[in-house]
């Protein structure tokens, strides 16, 4: 499963731009991509300026602790770097490479309904946490939905060999090995 990409349309979030580095427009990366470097692999990065979108070019990159440090095409000072600073970076969704059978992205899993085996719902999933042994659902009771069977948020762990029993991305339904009472 790959790390915390998140959607708006059918564009995607895959980093944040930090804050400027060196006198040459370096700038510190945050990238939400599994492994980091994986923003790479797009060079032409998309980002809101001025309520329109502008294609960044990364010309450079180097890594730098908990970061990456990039450089764009035609920022090159750090008063001109600096503009860029605090601006999320996206692809198109049509741009991600094709995964394997069973394998998904997160923002796919977003907004899906979460039901256990018995066909209880408990709601939607409303974010994913990374958490070092395994992805987790977090599962919010959609207040609209009579249907769900209570108002409890859960933590469901994203074990396809034990957990998860079924992803449909057709229906937009998870099917969980998890009981209502679990954990009360």
């Amino acid at each position: 499963m790959n790390r915390k990409l998140t959607s708006e349309g059918k564009i995607l979030v895959l980093g944040r731009i930090g804050k400027v580095h060196g006198i040459k427009g370096w700038l510190k990366l945050s990238s939400f991509t599994s492994p980091a470097e994986n923003i790479l692999n797009y060079p032409l990065l998309k980002a809101e300026i001025a309520q329109s979108w502008t294609e960044l070019e990364i010309d450079q990159s180097r890594p730098q602790a908990n970061s990456l440090l990039v450089h764009f095409k035609g920022y090159d000072t750090p008063e001109v770097a600096r503009t860029l600073t605090g601006l999320e970076l996206s692809v198109d969704r049509e741009e991600l490479p094709d995964l394997e059978t069973g394998e998904f992205y997160w923002y796919q899993l977003q907004g899906m309904k979460v039901v256990n085996q018995q066909g209880d719902l408990f709601g939607q999933v409303i974010q994913m946490l990374e958490t070092g042994a395994n992805d987790v659902l977090v599962v919010k009771p959609d207040e609209a939905d009579e249907a769900c069977v209570d108002d409890r948020e859960r933590l469901i762990p994203f074990l396809t060999d034990s957990v998860i029993e079924k992803v449909d991305l057709e229906t937009g339904v998870i099917t969980v090995n998890w009981e209502t009472d679990y954990l009360e």
